[in-house]
């Protein structure tokens, strides 16, 4: 009983709970297979929206939006909102802003800079499995990452069953 007088409140922040593509506050947004999430620091959740090959942004307020990809899938980098991804299934974000992406289906790591700009990191976009520097560097289905406070990225690399480390 003393934990119940303990337990905390859960509400939707945001979504529908059907699936769609819908930019809007609180509960009239829609995702399509929502996956990882990560906050920065003014509280804005960030979230890999698998199914629409997109990364969506979820201000404070309940506001969402489409942050960087157009709902296609491609491996396109350039502006967020020109940019395209494949499965994206995980997201992190570090201190300066910077969202890092692990682009399940092409095989890459991609970066969203605070300026609102995709850049592929590291992959060369075939399944793979050799260490190396940026383009040189492959993965099989990375599936999660996560950034340090020195900037270093850790990858999940599903398909070869590893985790990376991206200096």
């Amino acid at each position: 009983i003393a934990s119940l007088v303990n337990a905390q409140t859960v509400s939707t922040l945001a979504g529908s709970g059907t699936r769609g593509n819908t930019d809007a506050t609180g509960v009239d947004a829609s995702f399509r297979n929502p996956n990882q999430i990560a906050v920065d620091t003014s509280g804005n959740v960030y979230v890999a929206d698998y199914n629409n090959h997109s990364i969506r942004k979820i201000t404070p307020a309940g506001i969402v939006t489409t942050y960087a990809g157009g709902g296609s899938y491609g491996s396109t980098d350039g502006p967020a909102a020109s940019a395209s991804f494949y499965y994206p299934s995980g997201v992190a974000v570090d201190g300066s802003g910077n969202v890092y992406v692990a682009d399940g289906s092409n095989h890459k790591i991609r970066k969203i800079s605070s300026a609102g700009t995709v850049t592929t990191l590291a992959g060369n976009g075939m399944a793979g499995d050799s260490n190396g520097t940026g383009s040189n560097a492959s993965f099989n289905y990375p599936s999660a990452v996560a950034v340090d406070t020195l900037g270093n990225v850790y990858v999940a690399d599903l398909g070869n069953k590893k985790k990376k480390k991206i200096t």
